[in-house]
């Protein structure tokens, strides 16, 4: 592909993951700095687009650059996981697709303390599979202790909170879109374990 066309296609890329991502336009100009005049013409293909606009615009919409702009396959199938750490648990994201459901392997390193659940909320669905260990999963008035091979799914509108029902490590793999994204990785308050 020319680079003509190559740069003409990225204006519908930006317009089809900002609409995925049910973002307006004016959001995404507060979240990059970018202006809406700006972003609408980028998304038109009035704007031959930049690495100053393709660049926030990437981290906005957590996707990688060569994504935006419809680079070429490397020809290397490998997948570069970088795992994220938060509250001393680390997460490992498994998918790299922008918007929708999205994978992710937690694990939650052995402690002498007893953790104390704190319950929060926000929009989306939550779905947990234990590869190894036990995980106590507080939802709603419910407190459960799952182990191995035993799988949970639920409204994350319901208070939850999830950590190590025990002293030993746990590994699980969770599911779930945007909102829980946002909740569970992208702001650290989850998992919330010492």
């Amino acid at each position: 592909m020319e680079t003509d066309e190559l740069l003409a296609s990225v204006g519908p890329r930006l317009r089809n993951l900002r609409e995925y991502r049910k973002l307006t336009l004016t959001q995404v100009a507060a979240s990059t700095g970018i202006s809406l005049s700006t972003l609408s013409r980028l998304e038109s293909g009035q704007r031959r687009p930049n690495l100053e606009l393709l660049l926030p615009l990437a981290r906005a919409y957590a996707v990688p650059l060569d994504d935006l702009v419809g680079a070429p396959a490397t020809g290397d199938p490998r997948i570069h996981l970088k795992p994220i750490k938060r509250h001393g648990a680390t997460i490992v994201p498994l998918t790299r697709n922008p918007g929708g459901i999205q994978a992710y392997k937690h694990v939650l390193p052995a402690g002498s303390e007893s953790q104390v659940p704190d319950p929060r909320s926000h929009e989306g669905f939550d779905w947990m599979y234990v590869l190894n260990g036990r995980l106590r999963l507080v939802l709603g008035e419910q407190d459960l202790v799952l182990h191995p091979g035993e799988a949970a799914e639920f409204d994350t509108r319901v208070p939850h909170w999830f950590g190590r029902a025990g002293t030993e490590a746990v590994e699980f793999l969770s599911l779930f879109g945007l909102q829980g994204e946002r909740m569970h990785v992208r702001t650290g308050s989850e998992p919330r374990s010492p």
